[in-house]
């Protein structure tokens, strides 16, 4: 039987197993457990791109950590272990636009609420990485640096990872000069010249220091 969210707050402190949240969460009476988390908050170009993974209960790929600690081959080698292990993936993303009109942690939020709202199989409870709450009706618990702490969540920072690398390398093709396969997005002293140089692209955000100082610059 489910019990209320107060009763989940007592989880381990320390690493002790990797599926640790997820086990806590299963003996509370969920069943499909979200991991959520999103990746592309600090660059100057490009989405904020969060997503959700729903995995089988017990389930852990061994090997798996948060994509900070992986090589880009290993990563595209566990977005398609993910994909095909998964119960449920869902993607949101926000482009640079909207990043520039709602700010970024409304961006942030948006993004991981549109991940969870595309699960083909609805989550009853969120495992979220951070300290904000998506904003959606679910129960759910935060945890700071999540992706190195639960398995769920570092399968999302993988997923968020790889779809939002994979969308920078084809605005490089679709905008020269940036270099956004090699930095993508993020402050480069490159990409920083790049700005300076070409003014901002159509994906870059406007709002952001580095870009602001540069809008209407060479355009045309």
């Amino acid at each position: 039987m489910k019990t209320s969210q107060d009763s989940l707050n007592l989880f381990p402190q320390q690493e002790q197993d990797f599926l640790c949240y997820e086990k806590q969460t299963l003996k509370a009476g969920f069943r499909f457990i979200a991991g959520v988390d999103e990746v592309g908050r600090g660059p100057l170009a490009g989405p904020v791109v969060a997503a959700a993974v729903i995995f089988p209960p017990g389930l852990q790929l061994p090997g798996l950590r948060e994509s900070k600690q992986l090589s880009a081959r290993k990563r595209e080698a566990f977005f398609g272990l993910i994909r095909k292990q998964a119960l449920a993936i869902g993607l949101g993303m926000v482009h640079a636009p909207e990043i520039d009109d709602i700010n970024i942690l409304q961006a942030t939020l948006k993004a991981m609420c549109d991940a969870v709202g595309r699960l083909r199989l609805p989550a009853d409870y969120l495992l979220v990485d951070g300290i904000f709450k998506v904003p959606c009706p679910l129960e759910q618990k935060t945890i700071k640096k999540g992706d190195g702490l639960s398995h769920s969540i570092a399968a999302a920072s993988i997923v968020a990872k790889v779809v939002r690398d994979r969308i920078m390398t084809a605005y490089d093709g679709r905008f020269p000069g940036y270099g956004f396969a090699s930095h993508k997005g993020y402050g480069s002293a490159i990409h920083m010249e790049a700005v300076a140089t070409l003014g901002p692209s159509p994906v870059h955000r406007l709002t952001f220091k580095g870009v602001r100082e540069h809008v209407g610059k060479n355009e045309g």
